[in-house]
């Protein structure tokens, strides 16, 4: 039975163990694993952890605004709808697919959304309903001409980007701007948590995350699979804890400069964690997810292990269309209101993304949370030089340097692993 069969037919093994079994054993054991599978070439998400690191201690010694508790928040509003992106572009990377259409579809969906409410008067649920709507059309056309048709998707979703530009200006129109009417959404980036209801949050963060790790192990267990160290999972859990209670104590300082005082943990930071959640839920422990890994793998030995590869790339480009609307969404809920141009220029910072947190370009490897804390290092970047009122090509050519570093390192990985060859 091959590799790929075996990932298939397993009962219910979650996406790590298809990345890169653990072994059963003492911590120390599993610590040596884990060591040997880096130097291997499978290093995850380990950079782009480094790379924040260092650009947090960096830009916290360049400027004295960076690491304050506004610019701390400034900073999770401002990166949300990139992780957003990067994270339905996770979808499609993992396929060895790419969606350059991503952030223009996620533009017209919301201008359906904020016209029809504006000039229409249409009930606003009901207009993002249909800018929901128009995302999802978009990624069963792409998924159409990809997977029955046989047409690569950087040609299908370069077309789509050029053309939905033009969509935009027919909805918008030339120089056209519409105001985000709906208090309801811009709250979502306007808004924050009552300070209690911030460490209410982390709690049950902690809470989740336990519940999830003693369910894969119960799981894990049935099946005859072995499973990590316990101590792991500890570890996993107060790592949570102390990021988590740093970052809850500092977003809950009072960061006005006024009478009024603006604190608390911004309300976006649960939507977009109850997403990550939600989507890692989805790649890991359901049989789409196990196929999605597996497609991307080794598209043929798939085919032949009874995977329908064809359905399995439908959907992954429905997914990434329709959060690539919800990324929109919460740009434009930031800046109050959208324009012709919205989404065209995001879509290579979220590929960015996604390959800067460890997601491979070349499919089959990669997580949600990978893309999300490529994100943060694209988001870090961008905001610690606009401190530093550095010129806006610094920043492009910084982050286009970092983007080519993450896939120097993913293609040398391979190679490492013997996932690829030089030629």
């Amino acid at each position: 039975m091959s590799d790929v069969q075996r990932t298939v037919a397993a009962p219910d093994p979650v996406a790590g163990d298809l990345i890169g079994s653990g072994v059963e054993g003492g911590l120390r054991e599993q610590i040596d694993a884990w060591w040997q599978r880096v130097r291997g070439g499978e290093m995850g998400a380990l950079p782009a952890i480094g790379g924040l690191v260092v650009l947090t201690i960096l830009f916290s010694i360049l400027s004295p605004y960076f690491f304050t508790a506004i610019n701390l928040a400034n900073l999770v509003n401002q990166s949300a709808s990139l992780v957003v992106l990067g994270m339905a572009l996770v979808f499609v990377l993992l396929l060895g697919e790419i969606d350059l259409s991503a952030g223009v579809t996620g533009g017209v969906g919301v201008a359906i959304f904020v016209v029809l409410n504006d000039v229409v008067h249409m009930p606003w649920f009901l207009a993002l309903l249909l800018g929901f709507g128009f995302g999802i059309a978009t990624g069963a056309l792409i998924g159409f001409f990809v997977a029955r048709v046989g047409i690569p998707s950087f040609v299908v979703t370069l077309g789509l980007f050029l053309g939905y530009q033009g969509l935009a200006l027919i909805v918008i129109g030339s120089g056209g701007l519409y105001q985000l009417q709906v208090p309801a959404i811009s709250a979502i980036q306007n808004s924050n948590l009552p300070v209690w209801a911030g460490w209410a949050l982390l709690v049950i963060v902690i809470g989740i995350s336990a519940a999830t790790s003693f369910w894969d192990r119960s799981r894990r267990t049935r099946a005859g699979v072995p499973n990590r160290a316990i101590q792991l999972v500890w570890i996993k859990l107060a790592v949570i804890a102390v990021i988590g209670g740093i970052a809850v104590y500092f977003l809950n300082l009072d960061r006005s400069q006024t009478l009024f005082p603006v604190q608390g943990v911004p309300m976006i930071v649960p939507i977009v964690l109850a997403l990550l959640w939600i989507g890692t839920f989805v790649l890991d422990r359901t049989k789409f997810g196990r196929y999605l890994y597996a497609t991307g793998g080794n598209t043929e030995a798939a085919r032949r292990s009874g995977v329908k590869v064809r359905w399995v790339k439908w959907s992954a480009f429905v997914v990434c269309s329709t959060l690539a609307v919800f990324s929109q969404l919460l740009d434009v809920a930031r800046i109050g209101n959208v324009d012709a141009a919205a989404g065209r220029d995001i879509v290579l910072s979220g590929v960015a993304a996604a390959v800067v947190g460890g997601v491979s370009l070349f499919g089959g490897r990669g997580r949600l949370i990978h893309a999300a804390l490529g994100a943060l290092v694209i988001a870090a970047i961008t905001n610690g030089l606009g401190l530093l009122n550095l010129p806006s090509g610094i920043n492009l050519l910084v982050t286009g340097g970092v983007l080519i570093l993450a896939a120097t390192v993913d293609a040398l990985s391979r190679l490492r692993s013997g996932g690829g060859s030089r030629t």
